[in-house]
Parts: C-alpha cells; structure tokens; sequence
C-alpha cells in the first residue's frame, strides 16, 4: 500500500521494489474500479431525455420531435448504458494493459533487458496511476453536476474542455478530447520505470515509453489533417 502513495512522491523508490518484487493487482484494480463507477454514476444522474438530444446533437444531428421519439424506442435506456459503459470501461482498462504489458516484454527481448510480462505490468499499472486522478477530478464533477451536463465536460484534464473547446465539426476535436495533460506524468514515470527495470539509459527509456502513444495520437493527428 505503501506504492501507492511512493508512486506519486517518491516514484524512484517505488519502481526499484517493484522491480525486485513486481505486482500490479492493486493499481489495475483501481482503475478498472474507477473507470466503471465514472460512468456508472453519471448515466444515473443525467437527465436521459437531455442524453439522447445531446447525443444526437454531437453526431451532427437535428432531429423532429417524431424523429427523437423513434430514436428513443431504439436506443438503450441511461440506465443500460449505465451498465454497458461501466462493465466495458473496467474490460478495457485490463485488456489495454495487458496489451502494452505485452509491448513491454516484446520490448524488452528487443533491448535485451529481461522485461517479462509481469513486469511490464507492474510497470505500465503503476505509470498509470496519475489516470486514476484525472478519474477523481471527473467523478467530483458528477457529483457536483447539473442533470444537462454532457459527460465529455466534466474530463477536466483533457487538452478539450480543459485549454480549448472546440466546435463539433473541428477535425481536432477528437484529439483534443482524448488528450490528458496526465499523460506526460504517466509517460515520465514510465520512462523512470523502465530505466529503472532494464538498467537502461533515459534514451532507450523515452523511446520504449512514448513510442505507442506517438502512433496512436500521431496516427489520429494525421487523421485530423487529412479531413
């Protein structure tokens, strides 16, 4: 338990014992726990007549009022929703680790330095508890919201709504939203952690630990150009 609170002020402590002692139940608990209470929560506190207009106004959609109520008859409840989104958002927390615990290994029989899978995920939970907070400040919004509130405002880490709120036809916007600023944290202390694991040099660590994230928001960027 001690990790927990080390990871944050003393991160260079923390990864030297899960290095020698590698675990991760308890960062990978609480963020797939987290991850599924956020929208939980919110889809039971949301006003669900607001939803759909919402929804249908962010897909770029103005719809009769005959037109809405066919919608309604289609599209699932708040309260399934409720259910979908927490049960999917804990699966995706543990299979997206997994797979960059994964990324990790292959890395580390690549560099040759030693990095099993469960060392990598150790590595990749713990680097991946600065989310944890950005989750908090999300779910402090949800219990201090207004029923007409859509969920993407209330992630105040995130580069859109927290520096910028773009308009819905803006190519960046997708960008923008799935940004946090939390992800520079996670990287440093990825790249500390693998430093630390592999007896590497902070080189070789930046790369192994900005590589996927300069795929994905770099592949999304382009996507944002090309539009």
């Amino acid at each position: 338990m001690t990790q927990l609170v080390d990871i944050f002020l003393q991160p260079g402590k923390a990864f030297e014992e899960l290095r020698e002692q590698p675990r991760f139940a308890l960062p990978l608990a609480l963020l797939a726990l987290a991850s599924a209470i956020l929208p939980l929560w919110y889809f039971m506190a949301v006003d669900p007549d607001w939803y759909m207009q919402h929804m249908l106004l962010e897909a770029g959609r103005e719809m009769s009022a005959a037109e809405l109520e066919q919608a309604r008859s289609v599209m699932p409840g708040t309260q399934a929703m409720a259910w979908i989104g927490a049960i999917s958002s804990a699966v995706v927390i543990v299979v997206v680790s997994c797979l960059y615990a994964l990324y990790l290994m292959l890395a580390g029989k690549v560099t040759g330095a030693g990095v099993g899978f469960k060392r990598g995920m150790s590595l990749v939970c713990w680097s991946n508890m600065p989310a944890l907070l950005g989750i908090v400040v999300a779910l402090v919004g949800v219990a201090t919201m207004q029923p007409n509130t859509g969920l993407e405002s209330l992630m105040l880490t995130n580069v859109d709504p927290l520096l910028v709120q773009l308009p819905a036809d803006s190519p960046w916007r997708g960008l923008a939203r799935a940004f946090s600023l939390l992800n520079l944290w996670s990287w440093f202390l990825l790249a500390l952690g693998w430093r630390i694991f592999a007896r590497a040099g902070w080189l070789q660590s930046a790369v192994v630990a900005l590589l996927p994230s300069v795929v994905i928001y770099g592949g999304m960027a382009l996507f944002a150009l090309a539009r």
